[in-house]
C-alpha cells in the first residue's frame, strides 16, 4: 500500500515533525512509503527514503531534492514538458502545530481532492485552539480542567489561587508553557507565553494528579489503543517532549479498574465522535477525585502515538480504506437558467 508522509511546516514544532516522520518511517516499514517535506517557506519537496535523517534538513540539503507542486488530485513535479503528476497514495499528515493542526493543510488537501489521514478542517480548528477545545468538550458532555482566558491587552492585575499553569492558546509540545507557584512569577510567565500567542489559558496546576492517555481512530468501528499512564514528572518541557516524539517502542497498559477504563474510553469516544473521522488522535485525561477530565486533544500526536497500539500498521491500512469523503455537489445553473428564461435570455 502507498502512503506519503507529509511533515515539516512553518511552525514552532517544525523540528518535532521531522523527528516524528523519521520514527513513523521505522514503524510503517511494510508500506510503500514516500516522504513530502514542507519547509519553512511552505515549499514541498519529495525526499528519498535514504535521506530521512535529521541533519539532511538542518543543513539545507533537502533543497537538492525534487520540488513538488500541489495540484488537483495529487502532487506533481516539474518536467521538461511541464508538470508531471507523482502518484504517492494516501497522505499521512504529520505536520505538528501551525499548518498541520490548524486546518491549513486539511483545507489544501480537501480542496484538491486528495485522500488523507488527518483531522478535517473543523476538527483541526477546534482542537488546535485550547479555548475552543474546552467549549467543544462541554458540548459533547465531557468534563475538563477549569480555566480562565487572558488576552495580551488585558489587565494583568488578576486574582489567582496558586499554583497555576499558563499555556499559549494555540501551541503544543509545551512551548511557552510555565508553572507559576506564586504571584511574583506571574508576569514573567505571561511574557513568555505572549511571545508565542496573543491569548493564554490559565488553569489550576494539580499536583500529583493522575494522568492517562488514550489514542484511537474510527474505521468501520472504534479502534482504541491501550491506556497509558505517562511519566510522573511534574512537567514535561519542550526537550523532554522532543524525545517523546521519537518513541516507537511499546508501553504497558495502565493498571486501572474497569470502571475508570470505561469512563476514559467513553470520554474519548465522545470527543472523537464524527468530528475526527479520518484521523488518529490522542486525548490526554486527568482524573481528579474519581472524575475524568479532558486535559487536551492531540489531533496529530507525536509519531502518531504508534507505541500505544498493538498493530499500528494494520490499523493505518484499515483507516486509509475508511476515510470520509466530501459531498460531491452538482452545479447545473438551474437557478440562473430559469431567470434567463423568464427574462427572455437577457439576464
Amino acid at each position: 500500500m502507498d502512503i506519503a508522509i507529509l511533515f515539516g511546516g512553518s511552525s514552532y514544532e517544525h523540528e518535532i515533525s521531522i523527528v516524528s516522520a523519521i520514527t513513523v518511517k521505522k514503524v510503517l516499514k511494510n508500506f510503500n512509503l514516500s516522504f513530502i517535506f514542507c519547509d519553512a517557506n511552505r515549499d514541498f519537496y519529495l525526499i528519498d527514503s535514504k535521506d530521512m535523517k535529521s541533519n539532511y534538513f538542518a543543513n539545507g540539503d533537502y533543497k537538492k531534492a525534487k520540488e513538488l507542486t500541489l495540484i488537483k488530485n495529487g502532487f506533481a513535479s516539474k518536467g521538461f514538458f511541464g508538470l508531471k503528476r507523482v502518484d504517492l497514495g494516501v497522505i499521512l499528515n504529520l505536520i505538528h502545530g501551525r499548518d498541520g493542526e490548524d486546518g491549513k493543510i486539511a483545507s489544501l488537501l480537501e480542496f484538491n481532492k486528495l485522500d488523507y489521514i488527518s483531522p478535517r478542517v473543523d476538527a483541526s480548528v477546534l482542537s488546535y485552539n485550547k479555548l475552543y477545545t474546552k467549549l467543544y468538550a462541554k458540548s459533547v458532555g465531557v468534563d475538563f480542567v477549569p480555566y480562565r482566558v487572558l488576552n495580551s491587552t488585558d489587565n494583568r492585575d488578576i486574582e489567582l489561587e496558586y499554583p497555576v499553569i499558563i499555556k499559549p492558546v494555540r501551541l503544543g509540545s509545551s512551548i511557552g508553557v510555565s508553572i507559576v507557584k506564586e504571584h511574583s512569577e506571574l508576569d514573567y510567565a505571561l511574557d513568555v507565553a505572549f511571545e508565542f500567542d496573543n491569548q493564554v489559558i490559565i488553569e489550576p496546576f494539580i499536583d500529583g494528579v493522575l494522568e492517562y492517555n488514550q489514542a484511537g481512530c474510527k474505521t468501520d468501528k472504534f479502534e482504541l489503543s491501550i491506556i497509558e499512564e505517562p511519566n510522573k514528572e511534574e512537567f514535561l518541557d519542550f526537550d523532554k517532549k522532543y524525545l517523546d516524539f521519537s518513541r516507537d517502542g511499546k508501553v504497558e497498559d495502565a493498571n486501572i479498574d474497569r470502571e475508570l477504563r470505561d469512563n476514559i474510553q467513553d470520554s474519548f469516544k465522545r470527543v472523537y465522535g464524527t468530528l475526527f473521522e479520518g484521523a488518529i488522535i490522542r486525548c490526554d485525561f486527568f482524573v481528579v477525585n474519581g472524575k475524568v477530565l479532558l486535559n487536551e486533544i492531540n489531533p496529530i500526536p507525536g509519531s502518531m502515538a504508534n507505541y500505544l497500539f498493538k498493530d499500528f500498521s494494520s490499523m493505518v491500512e484499515r483507516l486509509s480504506k475508511n476515510l470520509p469523503k466530501e459531498q460531491d455537489i452538482k452545479i447545473n445553473y438551474q437557478y440562473i437558467n430559469s431567470i434567463q428564461s423568464a427574462k427572455g435570455g437577457k439576464a
